[in-house]
């Protein structure tokens, strides 16, 4: 049996291509052979992971991309079919994606202290609630993780029912047991678990497979500053995060290369669809006693 991950010919787009993850996955993707489509918001970033690909031996161009806006999604797509001479692609990698402070709490839990200085005072000096999250910030991280995944597969997909393909959506241990203070980001990424399901049940009679990675713990720079202190040294929500994961470390994007790579390439999950794959170093698993 050829146990070789082979992408060969195989053009890929994957959106927030500049970022940590998602530059790893265009990477990973070259590496095997596959022509890539480096699609972000920010175009010099997606030129520099592209120009690395190359430089690399591999193929790759870089595209902007708001995937927000469908007309932007379409204009990316033209202006990729007429770079590799394709009409249509064999993997979408919906991986644009985040946070935002909008729709953060600064606390893990109410408490009746404070609840009762919210009752007398209406607010809390210095601490944002759960009463205090902005409905505009909800919406914006809602949409960034769910419509920006959404909106891509619309525009990509109507041309893959012509002949097959792979959609994977990058979702995230949050969908599974929210966390703390982030309550728009755990919502986000469980309706793209459902929704990666759901496009998993529509797509299977015509070829398109869709599955989703479920990231655990993987220090970002959107994350940095509340994973490490400026001197480097770990946070207390590190501690306790890295307290309930039994391996005892951060993820780092080449963790998640051999996930993506099987559901990637058909020869080895031809026959896996509709289903989110956890890549946590055990967080999961660990109830914490």
């Amino acid at each position: 049996m050829n146990l070789t991950f082979d992408l060969t010919g195989k053009l890929a787009v994957v959106t927030g291509g500049g970022g940590v993850l998602c530059s790893g996955f265009s990477k990973t993707l070259a590496s095997t052979g596959a022509k890539v489509a480096v699609c972000d918001l920010r175009p010099d970033a997606a030129e520099k992971v592209a120009a690395e690909i190359r430089e690399n031996g591999g193929c790759a161009a870089a595209f902007p991309m708001n995937v927000l806006e469908k007309s932007s999604v379409e204009a990316a797509k033209r202006a990729i079919y007429e770079t590799f001479g394709a009409d249509s692609i064999d993997l979408l990698l919906n991986g644009a994606g985040g946070n935002n402070p909008k729709g953060s709490t600064s606390r893990d839990v109410l408490t009746p202290e404070e609840a009762a200085e919210l009752y007398e005072n209406g607010t809390i000096e210095g601490v944002k609630t759960f009463f205090d999250l902005d409905p505009e910030g909800i919406s914006f991280v809602f949409n960034l993780n769910f419509l920006g995944t959404l909106i891509p597969t619309q525009v990509f997909a109507r041309d893959m029912t012509k002949k097959g393909g792979a959609i994977i959506n990058v979702s995230s241990m949050n969908a599974f047991r929210p966390l703390t203070r982030i309550p728009a980001y755990s919502g986000a990424k469980a309706a793209v678990s459902n929704f990666t399901a759901w496009l998993a049940v529509h797509f299977a009679p015509v070829g398109i497979r869709c599955n989703a990675i479920a990231p655990g713990f993987f220090l970002t720079e959107q994350n940095r500053t509340l994973l490490k202190n400026p001197d480097g040294s770990l946070t207390p929500r590190s501690e306790k995060i890295l307290g309930h994961t039994p391996m005892g470390r951060f993820g780092v994007p080449a963790d998640l290369d051999g996930v993506l790579l099987w559901l990637a390439d058909e020869k080895f999950s031809g026959f896996v669809d509709g289903v989110v794959v956890p890549v946590d170093g055990g967080f999961a698993a660990y109830s914490g006693v």
